[in-house]
């Protein structure tokens, strides 16, 4: 059939392959980002669109605020913390440490001049000085990091101390069998003493009262961007319920109200909370470390005076001072007296009250009587009385050794008076910024969530 014998026309032939469109994943995420950009565009031309936008910065803002108000309350808190619990207690530790050192000093020379046969007492109370040292340096060494000063000095006073009392050991020794080797002993170890331990203890000291100072400081700075934080949400609150009673003529919302007693509950707390702890954290630096510093100051002085003063009678003019004029332990003995009684007088300036000023003037009328009694003491000797000017300086009553103790009892007692407060100030410091931080957070979700209450309200009437 002649159909079937037609030829079909032949395929046009097949286009060239075309290489593969680039990927559209890009292109999309541009048209998406496009797409929610022109949404939120024109839902800020319409109210309800405006006011879900404002409620939700809003909200954020007093979550912001409570969470910068946490995070600084909570550094001041924790320093305060530190004040009360770590750093003060260990100044209090190292200002001991010297103490127990000087007095162990003082005791080990007061045995020596009792003769061979050291009293019991005199003996005891030097062993308890060593042991308190002892202790106390473990303790600072557990509370102290090892890349600090103060680690590197408790280091030296460990490896100093069992020489010091060794060379105590082999005086004693000495003087028990009468050997005038053993003077020469306890002068080598009261050098050990003045020139390398006490030095050492005086380092850790100011190191750890230094850390108590950084500590103090921290817990009293302001939080300058909490303030600022809390002022800009209550404006913007204001704001807010302003711009509603215009638009609406409607005076309250419930919710904003809610949200603005949150922040301002919040803004009054951390503003008197933080001012109340400052007050007393300095109080118990200015009337509490300012006053033991010079205490400890001057219950050391009263120590090593009175170590001079034993050493005096132990080398009887045999250590004599630099320039080779004067008896080098008497006059050490007047620098430690003429820096006891500057000392004493600062004490009873600072003291803030009768308790803290009784002790300080006792100790002052002691140190009087002390001095008299160490020149009728000198004049005895000096008159080739040794003995009659060692009784003098170390019997029972009458003596300098007593009035040394009157001394040392009035200023423990004025030391104890002045840690009790800086430990009520400081603690009363702390207890203020208490619970803050939590609340901070509690009271922030409390507010964002009424402001996304009172928005809400005010969009119902849009429905």
């Amino acid at each position: 059939m002649g159909g079937s014998r037609a030829e079909r026309a032949p395929a046009p032939p097949s286009a060239p392959a075309q290489p593969s469109a680039p990927a559209t994943v890009p292109a999309q995420r541009r048209g998406a980002w496009s797409g929610q950009t022109e949404r939120l565009r024109a839902a800020a031309t319409t109210e309800p669109g405006r006011l879900r936008i404002i409620g939700a910065v809003l909200a954020l803002l007093v979550v912001a605020f409570g969470a910068v108000t946490a995070m600084e309350i909570s550094g001041r808190a924790s320093a305060a913390d530190d004040v009360v619990s770590r750093s003060q207690p260990l100044s209090a530790d190292a200002a001991a440490i010297y103490r127990s050192l000087a007095d162990a000093d003082t005791m080990a020379a007061s045995g020596f001049l009792a003769g061979a046969q050291e009293p019991r007492n005199v003996h005891e109370q030097y062993e308890r000085d060593i042991r308190d040292a002892s202790r106390l340096l473990v303790k600072a060494a557990a509370g102290t990091d090892a890349t600090t000063r103060s680690r590197h000095e408790i280091a030296t006073l460990n490896e100093l101390l069992p020489v010091y009392t060794g060379l105590i050991e082999r005086a004693r020794a000495n003087n028990r069998q009468g050997l005038p080797l053993g003077g020469a002993y306890l002068r080598y170890a009261n050098q050990k003493m003045s020139d390398e331990l006490l030095p050492a203890a005086e380092r850790l000291y100011v190191a750890e009262t230094g850390r108590l100072g950084r500590d103090s400081a921290d817990a009293r700075q302001f939080p300058y961007l909490s303030l600022v934080a809390g002022v800009v949400v209550l404006a913007a609150l204001v704001w807010l319920q302003r711009r509603n009673y215009r638009r609406t003529n409607r005076v309250f919302n419930h919710g904003l109200l809610a949200a603005t007693a949150a922040a301002t509950v919040l803004l009054l707390w951390m503003a008197v909370g933080h001012t109340v702890a400052r007050t007393e954290l300095r109080a118990a630096m200015v009337h509490g470390q300012e006053s033991l510093d010079v205490l400890n100051n001057a219950r050391i002085s009263s120590l090593k005076a009175r170590a001079n003063e034993n050493l005096t009678l132990v080398a009887r003019g045999a250590v004599l001072t630099e320039d080779g004029t004067a008896d080098k332990y008497e006059t050490d003995y007047t620098t430690g007296m003429k820096a006891l009684g500057t000392q004493l007088t600062k004490a009873g300036k600072l003291a803030d009250n009768l308790q803290g000023r009784d002790p300080v003037a006792k100790a002052i009328t002691s140190v009087s009587e002390w001095q008299a009694r160490h020149r009728k003491a000198r004049a005895t000797d000096d008159n080739g009385d040794y003995d009659g000017a060692l009784k003098q300086i170390i019997g029972p009553e009458g003596t300098t050794g007593e009035s040394f103790h009157e001394v040392d009892t009035a200023l423990e007692k004025a030391l104890a008076h002045e840690q009790g407060e800086f430990t009520r100030s400081a603690t009363d410091g702390r207890g203020a910024l208490g619970g803050l931080p939590v609340g901070a957070a509690a009271l922030a979700v409390l507010g964002a969530a009424a402001v996304v209450v009172g928005v809400n309200r005010r969009l119902s009437e849009y429905r």
